[in-house]
C-alpha cells in the first residue's frame, strides 16, 4: 500500500461532541475570544502544538519529516451575526448584519446581545410583528435589515431605557444556533458554516496524533474573520506550499454539491482552484474509496481567497460538506463530515508529488505539467452495441 492509500479511522462520536460544543459558544466575527480559548484548550488536550496571532487566529502544527514545502488545512471559527446600528425611540435596536446573510433568516431568531455591562437575551422581530395590530401589513412588509429590529428581554420602552442598560451602537449580537442532532445522521443548526469545518479538522487531528509521521509539516489553521473577507490573509508562513480550505458546499438546485461524501470545489467567484492540488484530492478520494463529487460555486469565497489576494504564493483547494440552505437554516449530514475528516488524514500523510514546491523560487526543472495532448476517443458510438 502506498502512502497515498492511507485513510485513518475517524471517531465520529468525538466529531459530534466537538461540533455540539463549538455551536454552544457564540462567535460572530469580532467576538471570537471565547471560541479561540476553547479551541486552544482542545488542541492542548490532543497534544498538538499551537501558536496564536495577536487577534486570535490559531496555527496548530503536526511535525513532518521536513519543514519546507509544508501543507496547511484551514477553517474558520467566526460565524454570521449582527451589530447594533442605532438605539430606537421605541426601545428597540436597529441592526446591521455581520457577514453576508439575509434578514429573511433573522426574523424570529433568538439572540444574545453583548454590551459592556453584560449579555442580554433578545429576539429579532419584523418592525411590524403583531398581526393583531397591523393585520395584513405583517405579510406585505419588505424583506431587509431596515425592516427588522432587536427586542431585548429587559424593561426598555425608550432610547433612554436602552442607555440606562448600558447598550450602545456597535454592540455585537450573536444568533442562537438551535442545533438538532438527529438519529439518522442529519444535523440542523445555524452556524454549521464553519463550526462543522472546525469539528472536521479536530476529528482528523485526533486520528493523526496517533498515526504515522507525515512527509512534511502540516499546519492546522483556524481563522477568525472569514465571514467578512479577511480569512487566511495573515496566518500563512513562507514554508507552506499548499493549503486546503474546509468549508460548506452549496446543496441547492443547479449545484452538484451533496450532503453526503466530499464535495470538491473546482472554482468559486475568485476563479479556479489549483489544478494539481485539486486533482490530488480527487485521486485520494478514489484511492481511499471516499465518496466525492465536484462543484463550481458562484456567490462564494473562502479562507483561501484572502490569502491569495494578500500575495501568498500558495497552492489552494477547497473541500466542503454539502449544506442545504447555507447562511440560513442550515442542514448537513454526518456522512459528509466523516468523509472530509478521512480525506484530511489521507492528504496529511500522502507522498509529496511536486518536490520543487519546497522552494519559494526555482528554475524550470521539476515544474509541473498539465495535459495538452488530444484525448483518446472511443470509436464506438455511446448508444451503440458493445
Amino acid at each position: 500500500m502506498t502512502t497515498d492509500a492511507i485513510r485513518l479511522e475517524i471517531d465520529t462520536v468525538y466529531l459530534k461532541e466537538q461540533l455540539r460544543a463549538l455551536l454552544g459558544i457564540p462567535s460572530p466575527t469580532g467576538y471570537t475570544d471565547s471560541v479561540v480559548r476553547y479551541l486552544c484548550e482542545e488542541l492542548e488536550r490532543l497534544g498538538v502544538a499551537f501558536a496564536l496571532t495577536r487577534r486570535g487566529a490559531v496555527r496548530g502544527l503536526i511535525k513532518g519529516r521536513q519543514s519546507a514545502g509544508a501543507r496547511a488545512i484551514v477553517s474558520h471559527v467566526d460565524t454570521l451575526g449582527a451589530q447594533v446600528k442605532a438605539l430606537k425611540p421605541n426601545g428597540r435596536l436597529e441592526l446591521v448584519p455581520i457577514g453576508t446573510w439575509s434578514a429573511r433568516f433573522a426574523e424570529g431568531a433568538r439572540a444574545t446581545l453583548f454590551s459592556e455591562r453584560g449579555a442580554f437575551r433578545a429576539t429579532v422581530l419584523p418592525i411590524k410583528a403583531s398581526g393583531h395590530t397591523y393585520g395584513d401589513d405583517v405579510d406585505t412588509l419588505p424583506v431587509g435589515w431596515p425592516f427588522v429590529e432587536l427586542r431585548i428581554d429587559a424593561l426598555a420602552n425608550s432610547h433612554d431605557d436602552l442607555v440606562r442598560h448600558g447598550i450602545d451602537v456597535g454592540d455585537i449580537v450573536a444568533i442562537d444556533p438551535q442545533p438538532e442532532f438527529l438519529p439518522n445522521g442529519f444535523i440542523v443548526a445555524r452556524h454549521l458554516d464553519d463550526k462543522a469545518g472546525v469539528a472536521v479538522m479536530l476529528a482528523a487531528l485526533k486520528a493523526l496524533t496517533a498515526g504515522p509521521v507525515p512527509p512534511v509539516d502540516v499546519f492546522w489553521l483556524f481563522t477568525i474573520a472569514e465571514e467578512v473577507g479577511h480569512g487566511a490573509a495573515s496566518i500563512l508562513l513562507p514554508d507552506i506550499a499548499s493549503m486546503v480550505a474546509v468549508d460548506n458546499g452549496t446543496s441547492a438546485p443547479g449545484q452538484n454539491s451533496s450532503e453526503f461524501g466530499v464535495t470538491i470545489s473546482m472554482a468559486d467567484q475568485t476563479g479556479p482552484f489549483d489544478y494539481h492540488l485539486t486533482r490530488k484530492l480527487v485521486d485520494l478520494c478514489r484511492a481511499n474509496d471516499i465518496r466525492y463529487q465536484k462543484d463550481v460555486f458562484r456567490h462564494y469565497r473562502s479562507d483561501s481567497a484572502s490569502a491569495l489576494e494578500a500575495g501568498a504564493d500558495v497552492r489552494t483547494a477547497l473541500i466542503t460538506f454539502g449544506v442545504d440552505a447555507s447562511h440560513g437554516h442550515e442542514r448537513i449530514h454526518l456522512h459528509a463530515l466523516r468523509s472530509l475528516s478521512e480525506l484530511l488524514t489521507s492528504f496529511a500523510l500522502s507522498d509529496v508529488e511536486i518536490a520543487r514546491d519546497d522552494k519559494l523560487v526555482a528554475d524550470l526543472e521539476g515544474f509541473t505539467r498539465q495535459p495538452s495532448e488530444p484525448a483518446k476517443q472511443s470509436l464506438r458510438p455511446l448508444d451503440g452495441p458493445k
